[in-house]
C-alpha cells in the first residue's frame, strides 16, 4: 500500500513540475512573440533572428502568392510590407500561449504610401485585425499559420468598391 502511495506521490510531482516548466517555457514564448512585433514595429530588422528561426515557415491564405520558408524571407517580406506602410503599427490586442503555441490578435495600421504587389500608392490608411497561431521550438517562432480580412484591407485602401449586401427577400 504504501508503495502505491509512494508511486502515486511522484507521478504527481513530476507532472506538477512538467507542467510548471511547460507554463514557464510558454510565458517564454509569448515574451519572445511580444518583443518581436516591438522590433517589427521600430523596424529593427537586424534582431528578428532573436525571435525567428532560421528555417522559419510562414503560412498563409490571405498571401498565397508569398512564400516565407526562412528567416531570410520574413526579413524581406517585413522590410516590404513597412516599405508599402512606413507608418505601419501592429498594436497586440488579445495573445494566449498553451505549451509550444501562442495565438495572438493583431490590429494593423499603417498609410498606403508604396508598391504594394500590384497595386500602386493610395496615400489611404487602413487598419485590419490579423490572426496568427505561432509554434516555437528551441525558444524561437518555428511556423505561423496568419489570416486576416484582404477584402476590407482593399476597401479601405479604395482597391476594390465597398461589398452592398443584398436586400432582403420575403420568400421563404
Amino acid at each position: 500500500m504504501y508503495k502505491v502511495i509512494t508511486i502515486f506521490i511522484a507521478v504527481a510531482l513530476l507532472l506538477t513540475i512538467g507542467c510548471d516548466k511547460c507554463d514557464n517555457q510558454s510565458e517564454k514564448n509569448k515574451e519572445m512573440l511580444l518583443a518581436s512585433f516591438e522590433a517589427m514595429n521600430n523596424q529593427q530588422w537586424d534582431s528578428l533572428d532573436l525571435y525567428f528561426a532560421e528555417d522559419f515557415h510562414r503560412y498563409s491564405q490571405a498571401t498565397p502568392d508569398v512564400v516565407i520558408e526562412s528567416l531570410d524571407d520574413m526579413r524581406k517580406f517585413v522590410k516590404e510590407w513597412y516599405t508599402s506602410f512606413p507608418d505601419a503599427h501592429m498594436e497586440v490586442q488579445k495573445v494566449v500561449a498553451e505549451n509550444d503555441l501562442v495565438a495572438v490578435w493583431v490590429t494593423f495600421a499603417g498609410t498606403h504610401e508604396g508598391q504594394m504587389g500590384p497595386f500602386p500608392p493610395t496615400g489611404k490608411r487602413m487598419e485590419s485585425e490579423t490572426f496568427g497561431i505561432f509554434r516555437f521550438e528551441n525558444g524561437k517562432a518555428k511556423e505561423a499559420w496568419v489570416t486576416w480580412d484582404n477584402v476590407a484591407g482593399f476597401v479601405q485602401l479604395g482597391i476594390m468598391p465597398p461589398l452592398v449586401p443584398k436586400e432582403p427577400t420575403d420568400s421563404l
